[in-house]
């Protein structure tokens, strides 16, 4: 059911698509964000998912946008933001979903791909905050809200340091920005997802049903969280009901973080 939390914001969504079958975090938010009220650019590498999700936001009943970018180049992720100011507005929030784990021990993980790493799970967030801030400076207010992941502080039984150190960076990166800029009225805040059930898992950790079963099974509450879960948290950070919360790192985890197990 639509609300209007959000209604006449304008949002960003960076990584808005989904990489395989089924409900990514990305859509699932950008989705929410609709039922909010705001105006959605469905910002994502692949145009067709990112044309895809926008007509899904449109059929909610608001204004939505489509626009195919790679955030790890500084060129395309400015074309884009231009690209929403001009068709949509100024940004009221921003939100930084893309991410992926690579897995390999730092052995198995060649320089190249490290880099590759750091790039898209940490400086792409860099690249649209250097292009968005500009603009919520101007207007006095906005919110990044950054997605990053339980890994960024605990071990989760995956190996994969790229991943685990530049989710780190997003954390403090986020720490950085809410108290750089909080005076002038703009939040940031960090969304830490534990073990959520997306297309991701299937394509890039494991397809077997056994050890999809056992992924349930690490979380304290014996299920994997949904796309849904991180997209309740987003819309209420970017909601004036949470005027007074900046610079947090969320989990979103159902207790994951506070368990001594896996």
């Amino acid at each position: 059911m639509k609300s209007c939390e959000l209604e006449g914001k304008v949002v960003l969504v960076f990584g808005a698509g989904s990489s395989g079958v089924g409900l990514s975090n990305g859509e699932a938010t950008a989705l929410a964000y609709a039922d909010a009220g705001a105006s959605v650019a469905a910002i994502d590498v692949n145009r067709h998912e990112a044309e895809r999700v926008a007509a899904r936001i449109a059929d909610v009943g608001v204004s939505s946008l489509g626009v195919e970018a790679d955030v790890t180049k500084s060129s395309e992720v400015a074309r884009a933001v231009a690209t929403v100011v001009h068709k949509l507005g100024i940004p009221d929030v921003l939100h930084n979903n893309v991410g992926s784990p690579r897995l390999g021990s730092i052995l198995e993980t060649e320089p190249d791909a490290w880099r590759a790493s750091v790039e898209l799970n940490l400086t792409s967030a860099y690249l649209t905050c250097r292009e968005t801030l500009p603009h919520m400076l101007e207007a006095r207010r906005g919110v990044i809200i950054n997605v990053s992941s339980l890994a960024s502080i605990r071990d989760t039984g995956y190996v994969y340091p790229a991943y685990n150190a530049a989710k780190a960076g997003l954390n403090q990166l986020t720490v950085s920005l809410a108290l750089a800029y909080a005076k002038q009225g703009i939040r940031a805040n960090a969304i830490l997802p534990g073990l959520i059930n997306t297309p991701l898992v299937t394509q890039q950790i494991t397809e077997d049903a056994q050890a999809l079963a056992a992924r349930h099974e690490m979380s304290p509450t014996g299920r994997m969280g949904s796309p849904e879960d991180i997209a309740n948290a987003a819309v209420f950070l970017a909601s004036d009901k949470a005027s007074y919360i900046n610079g947090v790192c969320l989990p979103v985890d159902g207790g994951l973080s506070m368990s001594c197990i896996r």
